[in-house]
């Protein structure tokens, strides 16, 4: 049976209403770590958040900030559309709820997503993508390679097609982690970073706290949000989560912000450009299975610029900002882990978020906040528990 909240023993803090609630330990300061320290801390937990470096700085801090439940919508994985759709869905409130808690816009722009092909192979792929996206019923629109035009004039004139995306918009990433840990602090939640935890304390099977540096953090409730450094967290008697870490290089374009080569986020084969505010272009990315190694290769590099200037050839004039490569969280099956270890009661996992950790944002804070605030587990966090990852008893 799965870990229930119901029967912790709860701290003195206490919410508005003088209701009891848990101290909480948060294992990962990345965003999804912030977020949950922020409202959990605003409802009236003791929070402590620890983070190995600095605050929001590693995966959170490469992403391009994309929300593409639709666009990145595949064969393979409609298990996982329920919950990205559902967070896109919660992300307007949420980016405005974020501004206001924090004083910090997070950038959030609305005008959509291209999925584009060059050539006509490109375009018989995009067309049976499309067919399964329609399938799903996701808001979606083919565009013949005139109207492709018309919404982005810079684009190359090779183009054979493309699929518009009303819904899939974008954040900016790096302003949204800065938003987090300004807000997270204003409810009261502590910080400390360039502190890893050594393990998850735990006594009869219920956790007890932290274990970083030689100081045990009592804590009632801790969650593990450690992203690709999860595994490398003792988190015995529970199993080690099957995380690991998986490269993406990346780089930034200088555009001039009064007049941008690109105003929606797009999708070309072998690589996505995302324009930003202040006239950067986010160009990514490469998925490479490197393990913790973060060196930038040129082969990597000329793949990502190569890919980018046969979609958009404007690119050759401009001035490369910076160039960096991150690691996503990617769990066995490439779905986030969510809710109560199956082990040990008071432990909670939200990683593995792979590559829609910042898409995932606001309902990974919801459903974490509501099983530790209410002891809620919401049916749609149910596919996404660890216990998906126990071994099967052997057929008699």
């Amino acid at each position: 049976m799965s870990a229930s909240l119901s029967s912790l023993p709860m701290s003195s803090s206490s919410s508005a209403t003088g209701a009891a609630r848990p101290r909480v330990a948060i294992v990962g300061a990345g965003v999804i770590g912030l977020a949950l320290g922020w409202k959990l801390a605003a409802a009236g937990c003791a929070v402590e958040l620890f983070d190995a470096g600095a605050a929001g700085m590693g995966a959170s801090h490469a992403a391009a900030g994309m929300l593409a439940a639709c666009a990145e919508a595949e064969p393979g994985e409609e298990g996982l559309l329920a919950l990205t759709r559902e967070s896109q869905m919660l992300w307007p409130g949420f980016a405005a709820e974020l501004e206001a808690a924090s004083g910090i816009s997070v950038d959030l722009r609305t005008e959509g997503t291209l999925t584009i092909a060059l050539t006509a192979d490109d375009g018989a792929r995009l067309r049976h993508l499309f067919a399964f996206q329609q399938s799903l019923g996701l808001p979606v629109e083919w565009l013949n390679p005139a109207e492709t035009r018309r919404r982005e004039p810079m684009l190359t004139r090779q183009i054979a097609g493309a699929v518009f995306s009303p819904e899939d918009h974008q954040v900016d990433n790096r302003k949204v982690a800065t938003a987090l840990k300004i807000a997270a602090a204003r409810a009261g939640a502590i910080l400390h970073e360039q502190l890893p935890v050594r393990r998850v304390a735990s006594t009869g099977g219920r956790a007890e706290g932290v274990l970083a540096g030689e100081t045990l953090h009592r804590a009632d409730v801790v969650v593990l949000a450690a992203g690709a450094w999860s595994r490398g967290v003792d988190i015995t008697p529970a199993a080690p989560l099957p995380v690991r870490p998986v490269k993406g290089q990346m780089l930034a374009l200088a555009m001039d912000p009064a007049a941008p080569l690109l105003s929606h986020v797009l999708w070309a084969p072998g690589s996505y450009l995302v324009p930003r505010k202040d006239g950067r272009l986010i160009v990514g990315a490469t998925t490479e299975e490197k393990g913790f190694e973060t060196a930038l290769t040129a082969g990597g590099q000329l793949a990502l610029l190569t890919n980018a200037w046969r979609a958009l050839p404007g690119i050759e004039e401009l001035t490369i900002l910076e160039q960096w490569a991150g690691l996503r969280p990617g769990s066995r099956d490439d779905a986030p882990i969510l809710g109560p270890s199956p082990e040990v009661e008071g432990l909670i996992y939200a990683t593995g978020h792979h590559r829609n950790g910042i898409l995932l944002l606001p309902v990974t804070t919801a459903l974490i906040s509501a099983l530790i605030l209410r002891g809620e587990r919401a049916s749609l966090a149910l596919p996404f528990g660890a216990e998906r990852f126990a071994p099967r008893p052997a057929a008699e």
